[in-house]
């Protein structure tokens, strides 16, 4: 599996709650905070749901 770089670009103020927790999962905790995660089909879903609070990159 290759690996992803996940961005968090902007605040889950105003999200629902299964988006917060989504980024939560994902280890983002505050604005411009980068975690590397594997390229494994449940964490591009779990990007996709918060896709437009996230910036990704191929690592």
């Amino acid at each position: 599996m290759s690996k992803i770089t996940v961005t968090l670009i902007k605040s889950t103020n105003g999200c629902n709650k299964k988006q917060i927790r989504t980024v939560e999962a994902l280890g983002l905790t505050k604005i411009g905070h980068s975690v590397e995660k594997e390229a494994t089909p449940e964490i591009l879903g779990m990007i996709r749901r918060v896709a437009h609070l996230v910036e990704t990159a191929e690592a």
